[in-house]
This record gives C-alpha cells, structure tokens and sequence, in this order.
C-alpha cells in the first residue's frame, strides 16, 4: 500500500516538472514575440519563471553573445531534478 502511494506520490512530482518546463517554454517563446505586458497570462508567466532565472544568473553567467541561455539551463536541471528525484521516489516504493 506505502508502494503505490510513493508511486503515485513519483507520478505527480514527475507531472509538476513536466508542467514547469513547458511553463519556461512558453515564457522563453514570448521574449521573442514581445506579447501585452497587461495581459494577466503573461504576467503569471513572468512570475513563475523569473525567480527561477534571478537564482540561475546569480550563480553563473548567462548571457553569452547576447542570447540568455537560462531557460535552457534551467530546462536541463529540472529534467535532471526530475530524474533524480523520480528515481527515487520509485526506488522507495519498491523497496
């Protein structure tokens, strides 16, 4: 019974990362395009993805010829985060 709900506990962990990846994806994407800053989507956006680049710049460079690359950056760490942690959670359900 613990197993399956570690298990389940694995699955939502896994589906919170996947959604904050593509949350970074869309915000990455609306730089480009230069959207309404007004807008109420784009603002919930902003705010869930620049806290996150804010801690990426502080820590290391990021900017390199003139293209940000901390969307990807972070993009690589939560699918590594989202790996690790998985694997763990999964390990802990079968053993």
């Amino acid at each position: 019974m613990i197993g399956g709900i570690l298990s389940g506990i694995g699955g939502i962990v896994h589906s919170l990362v996947t959604v904050y990846i593509w949350i970074v994806i869309i915000g990455a994407l609306l730089t480009w395009v230069r959207p309404d800053p007004y807008n109420p989507i784009v603002q919930t956006i902003y705010r869930l993805t620049q806290p996150s680049y804010d801690l990426i710049r502080r820590l290391m460079p990021t900017v390199f010829n003139g293209i940000d690359l901390a969307p990807i950056i972070l993009i690589v760490a939560l699918n590594v985060i989202d790996v690790i942690l998985v694997n763990i959670i999964n390990a802990l359900a079968v053993g």
